[in-house]
């Protein structure tokens, strides 16, 4: 019996060390299994062809039919090609071959009909197909028995090696011949029951030699529908197993610190949506089990005002609570909200970022560990080790997307007992992305603003309309109102044709001169001293145009500023787009949102700057920003590598994202330890998953 899942692959037939060491190298290929999976990125139907008359040059890939004829060894110095001709009944192509001449001219035959493939190219007047894919149609029965080719991606170094499409094919068809019977299945046979799947090694056959596009269809199904099968797998039994056998703190009392708050220092009235979300993270508060929750919620729907009315149910419970926020700017902004809406009441909120001084941060430190704070917001800064906390109960992380993971992870580990954790983030999740990412955490979504916010009016404007946006912009600041200005790099590239923050601010004082007019600039290379500064320039009112970069998304909150101009706005994220435009509009007057943008722009250029000109909810922006970009853009997911998708597509295959989720949710409900004879494919999957370090369980 072969182990597939050891078997070097150097030991298959054809392989050896040598090529076994580039496989591995190139493709990650280590094993049988490891092969069995390298699946092609498409197949050549060998068993229809195109007549050659209607070959067309825009083809990606043609099969045709013909007799060989007419072949010449052309020389030209010391270069040396083989030309033929190729002919049916409709007409007549040319091949040709720069390399191997001798060895390919002694193998073809005149006059004997092949099946060739290649793609087609126009040479002056000739169609013609360069090294291309032969056989006689005389081996009839391998033809039908590999109707359809199999084509694999390869590499410069493999090819020139000689391991090409076709060695792969020829190695992946000993390779099934070899392990035949003795592919183990992974999923449960009720579920290939419903679901109609093929078994495991019927799907590895037909996603590498089908016999019809039904079946590399009915193929491609199993492997989607097992991907994502077993990734909510893995992310539904870590919280199932979280909610059974973790121990989290009881805070059982609401006491005199929130309701001293909710009755006396509540900014205004709760949405609906705040209530019901309080209610379910004090439901987990109180469990008896760890909290995991996620909080979405839409720019300016009063995430913040939810964390700190938990935060003080933490300390009423007598526990330390923390918020770590991704920069000191929106670390700075929190600690000044907290600041404010607890004036008058006896907490005790510090900040602790990398840029306090030494003895700052020596005091701080020592206050924390003898329980002196109550709250501590910062950075990064929270998780060194020399920071401990007397009682750490209650974690907040904002913007959590923006930690590793490992980094997010250590906060746990500062409190005997697991404290509570809430991850918030301001950029809506798509449903389909929130269903695959976030199996292990509980989700809370406030779904709605606050009472009398106005709607931001989105505006589309190119260069031949920047008189009338500084006519307007004037127009607002004689008002009394503030205005951003972002842009997309700092200085000018020769890369790019994009505006720059400095040729931009050079550009705008001369049309705002002082001392008529106050500019504020921000961005990344400024030290943190230097951007606490202009900020607060800006937020006292002093300077009535900041000209910033992104660094202003989020955290940034100054309810005078009404207008929002971003330039070169087609090339942000639709997210983006709309984490930018939430920084007005938190006043109670009408804010607008400019997006200056070249004008040809491209189809996905014009789609963005419609959807954001049309629609302000960050929901709807979310699920279209994930259909143009894909999920590997949006939140940083690419660069984490938690969605390491190889065949599904989560907004393509969206049906099979939910019939994986909820069947998973159906196994474990039934059998969460996964000890029922059916289940013991998942249980085996579970135990080797967990073998290596598990960081992507921690929120």
């Amino acid at each position: 019996m072969i182990d597939i899942s050891t078997t070097s692959i150097e030991f298959l037939k054809g392989v050896g060390p040598a090529r076994a060491l580039l496989l591995q190298k190139e493709l990650g290929i280590y094993t049988y299994e490891d092969m069995l999976m390298y699946f092609p990125f498409r197949h050549l139907d060998r068993s229809s062809h195109t007549p050659i008359a209607q070959v067309s040059t825009s083809d990606p890939y043609v099969v045709v039919r013909g007799y060989v004829s007419n072949m010449q060894t052309v020389t030209s110095g010391r270069n040396v090609r083989l030309t033929a001709q190729l002919h049916d009944a409709t007409g007549v192509m040319e091949l040709v071959w720069f390399q191997g001449v001798k060895w390919i001219r002694e193998s073809l035959k005149p006059n004997l009909e092949y099946i060739v493939m290649g793609k087609p190219a126009r040479y002056g007047s000739v169609v013609q197909i360069a090294h291309p894919d032969m056989e006689p149609v005389s081996m009839n029965a391998e033809v039908e028995n590999h109707a359809f080719l199999p084509v694999y991606s390869s590499t410069e170094k493999l090819k020139a090696k000689g391991i090409n499409s076709k060695l792969v094919s020829k190695l992946m068809d000993t390779l099934l011949r070899l392990v035949e019977g003795q592919i183990p299945e992974t999923l449960p046979p009720g579920l290939l029951s419903h679901f109609r799947l093929p078994s495991r090694a019927e799907a590895i056959r037909m996603m590498h030699f089908p016999t019809s596009h039904d079946e590399a269809f009915r193929a491609m199904q199993r492997f989607k529908f097992e991907e994502l099968f077993f990734l909510q797998l893995d992310y539904q039994h870590a919280r199932v197993m979280r909610q059974q056998l973790s121990v989290g703190r009881i805070f059982g009392v609401v006491g005199e610190k929130f309701n001293e708050f909710y009755s006396q220092h509540l900014p205004f009235s709760l949405t609906g949506a705040q209530k019901r979300v309080i209610k379910e993270i004090r439901a987990d508060m109180r469990s008896g089990h760890q909290m995991n929750r996620l909080l979405q919620g839409d720019v300016g729907s009063g995430k913040t005002l939810v964390s700190l009315l938990c935060i003080l149910i933490a300390l009423d419970n007598g526990c330390q609570s923390c918020l770590m926020a991704p920069t000191e700017i929106l670390a700075s902004q929190h600690y000044a909200s907290f600041c404010r809406m607890l004036d008058g009441m006896d907490v005790h909120v510090a900040l602790l970022t990398g840029s306090l001084k030494t003895a700052e941060k020596k005091r701080i430190k020592r206050q924390l560990a003898e329980g002196e704070i109550d709250i501590l917001i910062g950075t990064h800064a929270l998780i060194e080790d020399d920071v401990v906390f007397k009682d750490l109960g209650f974690v907040v992380i904002d913007e959590q997307h923006r930690f590793g993971v490992e980094q997010r992870s250590k906060l746990w580990t500062k409190s005997s007992v697991p404290p509570h954790v809430l991850v918030m983030t301001a950029t809506p999740i798509p449903r389909t992305l929130a269903m695959t990412l976030y199996g292990d955490l509980d989700c809370s979504v406030i779904d709605e603003l606050p009472p009398g916010r106005r709607p931001i009016q989105t505006i589309h404007g190119t260069d031949a309309d920047r008189l009338r946006l500084f006519a307007f912009m004037k127009q607002q600041i004689a008002l009394g109102r503030q205005v951003y200005v972002v842009y997309p790099l700092i200085n000018e590239s020769e890369k790019l044709d994009l505006k720059d923050l400095m040729d931009g601010y050079e550009s705008i004082s001369r049309d705002f001169p002082m001392p008529d007019y106050q500019l504020a600039i921000v961005h990344g290379q400024m030290s943190a001293e230097a951007k606490a500064y202009e900020m607060e320039r800006f937020k006292s009112g002093v300077a009535q145009i900041m000209v910033s970069t992104t660094v202003i998304e989020v955290g940034v909150d100054v309810p005078n500023a009404t207008v929002m101009v971003i330039e070169n706005a087609e090339r942000f994220g639709l997210s983006q787009l709309h984490q930018l435009r939430g920084r007005v509009g938190r006043g109670g007057e009408q804010s607008y949102c400019v997006l200056m943008t070249k004008a040809d722009l491209s189809h996905t250029g014009k789609e963005r700057i419609r959807t954001m000109v049309n629609s302000s909810d960050g929901f709807k922006i979310a699920e279209a920003d994930l259909r143009l970009r894909g999920p590997g853009d949006i939140q940083g997911l690419q660069q984490s590598g938690v969605l390491d998708l190889k065949l599904a597509d989560i907004v393509d295959d969206e049906p099979i994202v939910k019939a994986a989720r909820d069947v998973v949710a159906r196994i474990l409900e039934a059998d969460p330890q996964l000890l029922q004879p059916e289940n013991r494919p998942l249980n085996l999957y579970i135990k080797k998953k967990r073998k290596g370090p598990s960081w992507d369980r921690i929120s």
